[in-house]
């Protein structure tokens, strides 16, 4: 069986699919390992490091995925005017990659007619068997920490409380919108570096979690918040009614926050817009808004994708993107981890083979297309039939 590892080319990706330790297990399941020049010169991961761990390293794209059965990315596969990834892989490869499927279902119906099964990361389903598989959670932790990293260099004020002789320093106020695994990364860093923080989610489950780190929950009218959350554990859109309470609460809470980091996603939907013009209006000079939601349309009015905004009344709005590959060499790692244990799912190591069993959960939810055919019933296939 060989696997192979392109070098991304999608723009300012700095992560690799793989490490030189998840390439040792790889081989150690019976893949033969081969990995473009410089995949992961990015991520601190420079070409011996693989090859000692027994890769074989390969000059060009082409020549790296030819005759390969496994074919791990991070981004998909890149088909344009100049470029045509899918044109080097084999029929029948499995292409196991962050597919974008809700943004790109027409690079869905591309693999299909190409002739290869193609797995979204992103599809996995919350069970507790997957979690060692959960890109999303892997990659959302080290966002939600960046995030206030981010936060902290473009403030003009620090985060702690500083008693000097000079005077003593107010702490940071530090707000953050959704509580799902980014937010609650982001809680536990800001309280770490001394900020005061508190968290609005609209699933009241989460308020122990928030408490737990050291935040202040802030909540809105728990009767309605009740039914904030579907049954895969994400947060859904709330009722017109519960928009205008959370509206109210939120814009008198800022008023008096210096740094808000959303973080609010539905998946398949763009991002709710939460914090609205009127709300940024009433800010202070100099806070700063992180909008994490930014490549799904934005958590904030006026956030714009990979651009830092500053209002007239001082705000700096700014919508990062890729922002995980800001610390592409841990993403690297924690996205490796998750793709071996999906992989090691899939291989027969008695006989050396390689089975993507269609009954299987979590291989159901994630194969978007096999055999020719768009099989995810969400994005216009029909499941693949058991056997």
């Amino acid at each position: 069986m060989k696997l192979a590892v392109p070098k991304e080319i999608w723009p300012g990706e700095k992560r690799v699919a793989v490490t030189p330790d998840t390439v040792k297990k790889l081989i150690g399941l019976g893949f033969d390992v081969a990995i473009e020049a410089g995949a992961g010169t990015d991520a601190a991961i420079p070409d011996d490091r693989f090859a000692d761990a027994g890769a074989t390293i390969v000059k060009t794209m082409k020549a790296t995925v030819k005759d390969a059965d496994v074919i791990l990315k991070v981004r998909p596969p890149v088909v344009d005017g100049k470029t045509d990834e899918l044109a080097a892989y084999k029929k029948g490869a499995a292409v196991i990659a962050l597919l974008d499927p809700y943004d790109r279902k027409d690079l869905i119906e591309k693999m299909a007619a190409a002739g290869v099964s193609s797995f979204a990361m992103e599809l996995m389903p919350r069970i507790s068997r997957a979690q060692s598989m959960d890109v999303l959670s892997s990659q959302s932790n080290l966002a939600g920490y960046r995030s206030v990293i981010d936060a902290a260099h473009e403030f003009g004020r620090i985060y702690p409380m500083m008693m000097t002789a000079a005077g003593t320093l107010p702490p940071a106020r530090i707000v953050i919108v959704g509580a799902g695994v980014a937010g609650l990364q982001a809680i536990a860093t800001a309280k770490r570096l001394g900020a005061v923080v508190s968290a609005f989610d609209v699933r009241p489950a989460v308020k122990e979690q928030v408490q737990s780190l050291g935040g202040t929950f802030i909540e809105v009218d728990e009767d309605d918040a009740a039914d904030g959350e579907t049954s895969g554990g994400y947060a859904k859109e709330m009722s017109d009614e519960y928009k205008a309470k959370q509206a109210a609460k939120l814009k008198d809470v800022l008023a008096k926050t210096d740094i808000v980091i959303t973080t609010a996603l539905i998946p398949g939907r763009p991002a709710p817009q939460i914090v609205t013009a009127d709300m940024v209006a009433g800010m202070k000079p100099g806070s700063v808004i992180i909008d994490l939601a930014a490549e799904r349309g934005g958590n904030v009015a006026g956030a714009k994708l990979g651009e830092t905004i500053v209002t007239a009344n001082g705000v700096k709005i700014i919508g990062p993107e890729n922002i995980t590959s800001s610390v592409a060499t841990d993403a690297t790692a924690m996205y490796a981890k998750n793709l071996l244990n999906f992989i090691t799912l899939s291989v027969d190591k008695d006989k050396g083979t390689l089975v993507f069993d269609p009954k299987d959960q979590i291989i159901a939810e994630t194969m978007l297309t096999c055999d020719g055919k768009v099989v995810h019933p969400k994005f216009g296939g029909e499941e693949v039939a058991n056997g």
